[in-house]
């Protein structure tokens, strides 16, 4: 039993509003789920994704606007990157990058694919890859509306980085999810060792992991522009149940069954530090909105809906465009 590929990044900002309009105005994704973090419901949750949010393909953000500046570092998710269908894409997001300002790089090949490297206003760190040789997990569809011309557009995540300071744990979480090594590529810094390529399920951009190892870093520390977690992708939850039974023997301690209703979730750390969660895919971003007007309001799960007025109370106005 694998995993299949990567279900949503979990990253932070201290900046909804410009977050929002960076994400759907800059990069044209569409907000397709605005909720809160059901740990602290004192924050917003945002899910940004192709048309329906399909797994594979949401970004999200928990919006603390009083954290620090992320520290980049060991036992971090270091790279996050986004998939478009072709190498024409990229030279698209090149003039659009120079045109909004964003801080980003010139089409270059990494790891068998040509990329864009590129910052978000917070400093997060991305690239966008480009699918023109890439087979594996299919990506999603561009949301009709976006204004980023749907050919060119972002159809959903493809590889994350990790940097730790020994990878051999980190390889043997991989490994257990059912990852295996596809290649390895040289090191972005100079003296280290090289970067670990590693792929599950049908592989491609989709199903792709990068470690990195790295001596000359010290411990990163979480805050805005940086990433809190990476979810991998289980089918239903009968098989999440049965990956917490397979974490449970092989003595990884995890959150065991985490119901969060547009999926089922569990938890856990592996050995370099990195938080990895196990996602179902589904039930979805429609159970509780339409599909043509999904983002536009604040949704609450079934079970924080009695606290809705308290909820909203404590959250400010958040306005998109539509």
């Amino acid at each position: 039993m694998n995993v299949k590929g990567i279900h949503h990044l979990s990253a932070m900002t201290g900046d909804a509003p410009g977050n929002v309009a960076f994400y759907t105005e800059v990069l044209g994704m569409r907000l397709i789920k605005k909720t809160v973090n059901q740990d602290d419901t004192s924050a917003y949750h945002l899910f940004y994704g192709d048309e329906r949010g399909n797994p594979g393909t949401e970004l999200t953000f928990f919006d603390f606007p009083v954290i620090p500046k992320h520290i980049p570092g060991l036992g971090s998710i270091s790279g996050m990157s986004l998939r478009v269908p072709s190498d024409a894409a990229l030279a698209y997001w090149s003039e659009r990058f120079s045109a909004h300002g964003v801080k980003h790089s010139e089409i270059q090949a990494f790891a068998g694919r040509r990329v864009i490297f590129f910052e978000d206003p917070e400093g997060q760190q991305l690239s966008l890859v480009s699918d023109e040789t890439n087979a594996g997990v299919p990506g999603g569809t561009p949301w009709e509306r976006s204004p980023v011309p749907v050919p060119l557009g972002i159809t959903g995540l493809g590889p994350v980085k990790l940097t730790v300071r020994n990878p051999a744990g980190t390889l043997a979480a991989l490994r257990l999810l059912g990852f295996t090594e596809k290649s390895r590529v040289p090191a972005l810094a100079e003296g280290q060792a090289d970067i670990i390529i590693m792929q599950t399920g049908e592989g491609g951009s989709g199903a792709e992991v990068q470690v990195e190892p790295r001596t000359d870093l010290s411990v990163g520390r979480l805050g805005y522009g940086g990433v809190h977690h990476v979810a991998f992708r289980v089918e239903d939850k009968e098989e999440l149940l049965a990956w917490i039974e397979i974490l449970n023997r092989e003595g990884l301690r995890n959150s065991g069954f985490v119901e969060r209703y547009y999926f089922r979730s569990l938890y856990f750390r592996e050995p370099g530090g990195i938080l990895f969660e196990l996602a179902t895919d589904g039930p979805g971003f429609v159970t509780d909105e339409p599909f043509e007007t999904l983002g536009e309001s604040l949704a609450l799960p079934p079970f924080l809906e009695p606290q809705r007025a308290s909820i909203e109370a404590k959250l400010k106005p958040l306005h998109t465009k539509r």
